[in-house]
């Protein structure tokens, strides 16, 4: 056929010209062309020339992405330009191929340049705006004017030969204008904003504001609208990721209009606008508040959700129309209708295009894009919204517990859980609503379009299959609530047993000691049933609701095609059934996903309610001085702030988060006299009840001097200071601040408040850091040997979450950072509560009087502590929340004798108590020894994370580089195994055959439909097609046995198909059942099983395993680890399974149908598999920053919730706050970055789906026409191409997530492989003796003791031998081996050379139960469990009241046990908290008296208590134990000067071994020099 641009058809002239040039169809579609070659001929040079000799300059940098006005609106004009130009070339190429004999290549020629010129003014455009040069734009200025007027000379012509709209090409022509027009406003738009020409003065514009600040990474507001839509800026951060992880410097910081700070302005403005001046107190709604703030984001989501799902709609119809034409193509080769022609060629009407399979096609193609990139786009503005949201919510919230008033904390209104749970839960829930929020709406508009769209295929069988659908619905949302009730209920279970596990790994040494592993670990295993039964409930939920959503689509199916059966005795046609089949698979999705978004609906409004109650809550007052006057506050935030970057750059924002605050400040009449820093006159003040709990007060604090309060405990003395500093409420009275003094009080609490931070940052506090002063401070409060022992000095995390510290050494670390800020007041409450004489004289003097008075600050000291007094120039003596005394001591001992007479006794006790503390090692030693034991058995092997290990091995194998980029992309299968097999291989092999047989019955329902409906429409076609098209279609046995006989086809066809439809129908739907009842079971009997594990492997680990293992790792394993494998890993692996396997059959039954499309899938898998692997790189690494970027902000929450006086009293709001928005913004900058990438994935995978349904359309459009395949099975291959591209991206995301979750099957896994002690022993239960051992003789032989096969032996070499009833004291120093030696009585340790022998046997070839459960020791710190007393003494429950009567009295317990109610049944608290720790010391003793054993070994047991119970004590165990083996472990040399035997070691040997009263008459043995030292 020959080729020319006019067509060359008989009889008629193309190039003549007679009746005027423009008269011509052909020169006028040339004309067309001449603005498009001019565009490429101008630009090209210049893309090319200018960008070409610096290629660097595409890549410019960010900070000149300036968009010029109407950006957006270019972009969208532009891609319907696009479209319209591809609408003309199908045109022009369909009725070129209708009538012509040659083509003409003017009908296409033109609408293909167009396009080209269309694409290359959009990347032109593009590159012009990054490099910020307007000049250029000219140009395109000058195409649009140019294709303006060539078009219009088009339509203009075609008007006047009558060609009107209801031909295609005059409206094709029209909508060209009309866009061109627009795009030239556009252009001189530009023009007149940026003045670029024809203007004398051009203006100067610079970039947004935070691209200029080079932080911010987040360039999603800042991209081109293309780049906006597919998130291409994204693409270096995603595959960058696979060579090193993401960290936070990556992600950087986030754009301005989304920090917290931003958002907290507007929502606050919101807030407070909503009270009005008539109405003060009327709370104001947040939820209006969240609309006014956040409502336009929210409704331009909408929008696009709706525009989405009117697109989806397309899908289906496109469908249906391809089926139906695929017919009638073939016939309507020569239509019968008079050829409409006009200029010589054929205008076709605009309903015939929409005939064309092709163009069809890539309608649908088109209409999958637009569909997906709309919804993305309203899935990410939601997400935006959310997480600004929260940030609001957060800063709100943090403003609030700023303020609170004290009274509401500690009166429990506001307990510290509830204001955890509001920053924790609360706002995650309004934050998830968000997200979910347009679905509300856009789902019943969906379903609603769905339904009316089915009744217009199907008629009224269809309603019946909607119906189902919407009934089923309401079952949905009852099941989701019962979901969220059974959770809740596991919860409980699952704290509860971590309660109980917690305290068996910190009393686990003592559970071995003596036996008793297995009563509590059958006590965990208990509670593990409990919940265990709710998570089975749990799972039947979650498995039923897997069902209803697979089987929904299948039972309407069903219903409709029965009902249309019999309403309608001819059968549906392929079109209309694989349309409606594709409507259903539509519907189905918001129905499921409708009850989620109305449960989250609801929790949202409780949140919602929960919020203004909390914002509501009573504020502390605003007393005057609390506002002095405004420069200073000013100063205040400078100085806090530092020089970090203002908040913005434009200066008045840099203060609004303080002016917001604070309300004017007003300044203080100067009328007290400078010598007093703070006077109450008068003052009643409250705790929240009318009840005045200080009455009365009237008192001055002397400015530069030394002021104690003393008095009972309970008196007022902490409330008097609290009063001060205007934490309580005043009833009446005033509280002066002289004017220098208020803005600095340096306050340290009684209860010690810590941050979590470094030692080093707790002590100064915010403020800048001197050596000198530091150095001071620390030596002051003799920190030094404190901070020595910890492991990196300093510098190391204390806190919550970091190390813990015993109680005084928080407490001088809280007084530190009280001496250390630069205040001129100082408030110290009680100080020497938690400290042991040495240190408290030492505070006294270094700190307080030395370092204090020096530097003339004023000091208020509260204290017990009356030996001090002599030191004060000022006493304030508190009675019953009144003032007693005030003056100097010479004024009370002049005036109030007998008050004196009263301290002086007291004195002389606390003298008394004095003298005995010196003789006992004093407290603080021992408290660092216990933090040196635990840091000395943690450094043995310093093993910081099992994970950490594991990596380091797989790194060695290989070259570095090459292993960290191969490293990240393995799938975990050995853990996907591990897991699979602990849930057992009947349940796995059930559910791999059950899934697979479920999906080829779907796959099996559909292809009968498809024969089905083919057979209908073959039958009316008549007979003998139907034959031909048949044996291709089923085997030809089937198909010749089922052909009909001309009597009544469609009555037997119909008799033979549909029984096999319903029988298929109902094995799918029974088979979606078991398949999510697989699922979920196999889950569970996996969880049940690595639990089990877990813990029976942790509790028989030897105890070195604990001294290595930090206690919170184990614990994880419990919680976290534990809480993944139960409850998130099922629902992973069931959803992974299923959109995995949907999508393989889907390609499956494409290639089937139409061969060629494996031809196209090669390159599509090769994108995919690229996709899915840098994608869960990524994943992985930002859901990591997500949760580790997330505790620093919860804890930052609780931490000031507790610390709020000492942040009011320091005056540090600002800082906090400041630093609360910087957490937020990091954590919502990894929570966006996490959500984008999400979008990233989508997007690709949305799109390659697309692909996927174009080339299935295009393979199956070109089989049909070479006869191939009928109607019905096209139809078929289309709806599943259909599906795969919503499950497409489930696959990849369960694959990311099935990735982080197996990390904890993974975790728990290397617990699994930890050694067992050796339980059995080489002798037999049976074998020894039921009393032994009866007389209690030890013979030690050359013992050598190890903890560990790595470690250097602890004890060398001892020998040693007690005889029956003898008591043996042992001493040493800290390390010595004593404490190894009583452990090697229980075979605790490894004994790798000598043995013990007690009556005649070797311990070690005991049996540990039997071994353990005959010797008694009694630990060096007390050990409680939460239970009863009795459970306590005696778990096993095999004693007799009595016997337990008897052993509280012999350890002085009896009456105090008899005193609580319930007695022997009295409530022990987690770790014995309500008895002293004197008291828990003296329970061990009467478990160890319970026990009647004759051996008892004492660790150091009377380590902690006071002098009169450690008397009783020693003569008890001498009269109670009198004929039994007693070997005390002492560490007061004093306690064992009455042994019959003493043994005195030195690293692991013994040193001396005798009678003591020997030992101290060798002057120079060591024996006698600890005797010495002790006295």
């Amino acid at each position: 056929m020959a080729l020319s641009f006019c067509g060359i058809d008989n009889g008629t002239n193309a190039y003549s010209v007679e009746k005027g040039v423009l008269n011509n169809g052909c020169f006028v579609d040339a004309l067309n062309l001449v603005p498009h070659v001019f565009l490429l001929f101008i630009t090209f040079p210049i893309l090319f020339i200018g960008w070409g000799s610096q290629s660097s300059k595409v890549q410019i940098h960010h900070n000149t992405w300036l968009h010029f006005p109407g950006h957006n609106l270019r972009w969208i004009l532009t891609f319907s330009l696009l479209f319209v130009h591809v609408c003309e070339f199908a045109e022009g190429i369909v009725s070129n191929n209708r009538m012509m004999e040659t083509n003409h290549l003017h009908l296409f020629m033109p609408a293909f340049m167009g396009f080209i010129a269309a694409t290359t003014s959009v990347v032109y455009y593009h590159n012009i705006e990054t490099s910020n040069f307007p000049k250029l734009l000219l140009v395109l200025f000058i195409y649009w004017v140019l294709a303006f007027i060539t078009k219009s000379i088009k339509l203009w012509k075609f008007a006047e030969y009558h060609v009107g709209p209801q031909h295609l090409r005059f409206c094709i022509t029209a909508l060209l204008v009309l866009l061109y027009g627009l795009l030239m406003a556009v252009e001189i738009n530009v023009i007149r904003i940026r003045r670029y020409v024809f203007f004398a003065n051009p203006q100067k514009v610079k970039p947004p504001e935070d691209l200029q600040d080079l932080g911010v990474r987040f360039l999603q507001p800042f991209v081109n609208l293309l780049s906006k839509a597919t998130y291409w800026w994204m693409n270096p951060l995603i595959i960058g990721a696979h060579k090193r992880p993401i960290e936070l410097k990556k992600i950087g910081k986030l754009p301005i209009a989304m920090r917290a700070l931003t958002n907290y302005l507007r929502l606050k403005d919101a807030y407070e606008d909503q009270r009005t001046a008539e109405d003060p107190d009327r709370a104001p709604s947040i939820w209006r508040s969240m609309y006014r703030a956040f409502g336009r984001p929210i409704l331009l989501s909408s929008t696009f959700r709706y525009l989405a799902d009117l697109l989806g709609f397309a899908g289906p119809l496109c469908i249906s129309g391809i089926v139906k034409y695929l017919k009638t193509d073939k016939d309507v080769a020569t239509p019968d209708k008079i050829k409409e022609t006009y200029f010589g060629v054929y205008f076709m009407s605009s309903t015939e295009l929409l005939q064309n399979t092709s163009v069809l096609a890539v309608l649908l193609f088109l209409a999958l894009v637009l569909q997906r990139t709309f919804l993305q786009a309203s899935y990410y503005v939601t997400i935006e919204t959310g997480i600004n949201l929260r940030g609001a919510l957060l800063a709100m919230i943090y403003n609030k517990i700023l303020r609170l008033s004290t009274s509401n904390m500690s009166m429990g209104e506001m307990t510290l859980g509830q204001i955890n749970n509001l920053v924790a839960i609360e706002t995650n829930q309004l934050m998830w609503f968000l997200f979910l929020c347009p679905n509300l709406w856009a789902m019943p508009v969906q379903i609603v379009m769905g339904v009316i769209l089915l009744y217009y295929l199907l008629g009224w069988s269809a309603l019946v299959g909607a119906s189902v659908i919407v009934l089923l619905a309401p079952v949905q949302y009852l099941i989701a609530t019962k979901l969220a009730d059974t959770q809740k209920s596991s919860l409980e279970h699952s704290t509860d047993r971590l309660k109980k596990t917690t305290e068996i790994l910190k009393g686990i040494k003592l559970l071995k000691l003596y036996a008793w592993e297995n009563i509590f670990c059958d006590s965990v295993e208990d509670t593990r049933g409990k919940e265990l039964t709710s998570l089975k409930t749990f799972a039947l939920y979650t498995s039923m609701s897997i069902f209803m959503n697979a089987a929904i689509p299948i039972a309407a199916v069903l219903a409709t095609f029965v009902m249309h059966h019999f309403l309608d005795k001819t059968g549906p046609s392929p079109s209309e059934a694989f349309a409606a089949l594709a409507l259903f698979h539509i519907l189905v999705t918001p129905l499921f996903l409708l009850s989620t978004v109305v449960r989250f609906a609801v929790k949202a409004l409780v949140s919602v309610q929960k919020l203004g109650e909390f914002l509501q809550s009573d504020e502390i007052g605003d007393d005057s001085w609390r506002n002095g006057d405004m420069p200073l506050s000013f100063e205040a935030g400078k100085k806090h702030l530092g020089v970090t970057k203002a908040i913005n750059r434009k200066q008045p924002m840099r203060y609004q988060m303080d002016n917001y605050e604070q309300p004017t400040r007003r300044q203080m009449r100067p009328t007290e006299t400078e010598d007093v820093a703070v006077k109450v006159s008068n003052g009643f003040f409250t705790w929240g009840s009318n009840l005045s709990t200080l009455s009365d007060i009237n008192i001055r604090i002397p400015t530069g001097q030394l002021t104690m309060i003393v008095g009972q405990v309970g008196c007022g003395k902490s409330s008097l200071l609290l009063a001060m500093l205007g934490e309580m409420q005043t009833i009446e009275g005033r509280v002066f601040w002289s004017n220098k003094n208020r803005y600095s009080v340096a306050y340290a609490t009684q209860k010690s408040w810590l941050l979590n931070a470094t030692v080093e940052e707790n002590i100064t506090f915010g403020c800048h850091f001197s050596k000198q002063r530091y150095k001071a401070v620390i030596d002051a409060c003799s920190l030094q040997p404190d901070i020595d022992l910890l492991p990196f000095g300093d510098q190391t995390e204390i806190g919550e979450r970091g190390i813990n510290l015993s109680g005084g050494q928080r407490q001088r670390i809280c007084v530190a950072r009280a001496l250390y800020q630069n205040t001129n007041i100082v408030f110290l409450d009680d100080p020497f509560s938690a400290l042991d004489i040495h240190l408290s004289d030492h505070l006294m003097q270094e700190g307080i009087l030395k370092f204090l008075q020096d530097d003339k600050r004023t000091v208020v000291l509260v204290t017990h502590k009356l030996q001090y007094l002599i030191h004060a120039d000022w006493i304030i003596a508190m009675k019953d929340g009144s003032v007693l005394r005030e003056g100097t001591l010479k004024d009370i001992q002049t005036h109030d004798v007998e008050l004196y007479d009263h301290w002086k006794t007291l004195m002389n006790r606390q003298d008394q108590e004095l003298e005995k503390d010196i003789q006992q090692d004093s407290q603080t030693t021992l408290e660092r020894k216990t933090l040196r034991r635990a840091f000395y058995s943690r450094e043995a092997k310093n093993q910081m994370d099992d994970e950490d290990e594991e990596e380091e091995e797989e790194e060695e194998e290989d070259d570095n580089m090459s292993t960290t980029t191969n490293r990240r992309s393995k799938i975990p299968w050995r853990m996907c195994w591990c897991y699979m097999s602990s849930g057992g291989f009947f349940m796995v092999f059930l559910m791999v055959s059950s899934k697979l047989l479920k999906h080829s019955v779907i796959v099996a329902i559909d292809y009968w439909l498809a024969l089905w409906t083919s057979s209908k429409t073959n039958q009316s076609a008549g007979a003998g097609t139907y034959a031909s098209n048949g044996t291709r279609l089923a085997d030809s046995a089937s198909s010749n046995a089922t052909l009909p006989t001309p009597g009544n086809p469609e009555a037997e066809s119909d008799s033979y198909y549909l029984p096999v439809f319903i029988v298929l129908c109902a094995a799918g739907i029974t088979l979606c059942l078991i398949t999510s009842l697989t699922v979920e079971f196999l889950g569970l009997s996996a969880a049940t099983n690595l639990h089990h594990n877990l813990l029976n492997k942790i509790i028989h680990a030897p105890i070195r395993f604990f001294d290595i293992t930090p206690l919170g790792q184990i614990l994880n394993r419990f919680s976290a680890d534990t809480n993944i494998i139960d409850q998130h890993i099922p629902p992973t692996l069931e959803s992974l399974t299923r959109s995995t396997l949907l999508c393989l059959s889907a390609i499956g039954v494409i290639s089937s149908i139409t061969p060629a499309f494996l031809i196209a899938l090669v390159p599509l898998a090769v994108a995919f598999y690229f996709i899915q692997k840098y994608f869960r790189v990524a994943s992985k690494d930002l859901q990591d920053l997500d949760d580790s970027t997330q505790l620093p902000l919860l804890c930052h929450f609780s931490e000031t919730a507790e610390g709020l006086t000492t942040i009011r009293a320091f005056r540090h709001e600002a800082r906090f706050k400041q630093r609360m928005l910087e957490l937020t913004d990091t954590n919502n900058t990894a929570y966006l970055f996490l959500s984008a990438a999400n979008r990233w994935l989508e997007v690709r995978t949305d799109y390659l789906g697309a692909v996927i349904v174009l080339t299935a359309a295009g393979a199956s459009i070109w089989s049909f026409s070479y006869g191939l395949r009928s109607g019905g099975l096209v139809g078929l291959g289309l709806t599943y191409a259909l599906t795969v591209t919503n499950y497409l991206n489930w696959v990849v995301r369960n694959l990311a997530d099935l990735e982080v979750q197996m990390a904890a099957v993974k975790k728990v896994n290397s617990f699994l492989s930890t050694e067992s002690e050796n339980y059995e022993g080489s002798m037999d239960t049976s074998q020894v003796p039921e009393n032994w051992p009866q007389d209690g003789e030890i013979k030690i032989q050359d013992l050598c003791v190890r903890y560990d096969p790595m470690l250097k032996p602890v004890l060398k070499h001892v020998n040693a031998y007690i005889e029956p009833g003898q008591k043996v004291g042992i001493c040493g120093r800290t390390g010595s081996g004593k404490s190894s030696l009583s452990l090697a009585f229980f075979n605790m340790v490894d004994i790798f050379e000598g043995k013990i022998v007690i009556d005649g046997i070797d311990i070690c070839k005991l049996p540990l139960q039997t071994l353990r459960s005959r010797l008694s020791i009694i630990l060096q710190d007390p050990v409680l469990f939460s239970g009863s007393i009795r459970f306590n003494l005696d778990p096993e429950r095999t004693c007799t009241d009595d016997r337990l009567w008897e052993a509280l009295e012999i350890a002085q317990l009896k009456n105090m046990v008899k005193a609580l109610p319930g007695g022997l049944d009295a409530v022990v608290t987690e770790g014995g908290e309500n008895f002293s720790v004197g008291q828990r010391q003296l329970f061990c003793l009467a478990r160890a008296f319970v026990r009647k054993s004759s051996i008892l070994i004492m660790d150091e047991a009377t380590a902690s208590i006071d002098m009169a119970t450690e008397n009783i004590l020693q003569k008890v165990v001498m009269t109670a134990f009198a004929d039994r083996t007693v070997v005390t472990i002492a560490h007061r040399v004093h306690t064992i000067l009455t042994a019959d035997l003493v043994i005195v070691m030195k690293r692991g040997n013994i040193l001396e071994y005798d009678k003591p009263e020997t030992l101290l008459e060798q002057e120079d043995g060591m024996f006698a020099s600890f005797v010495k030292a002790d006295m």
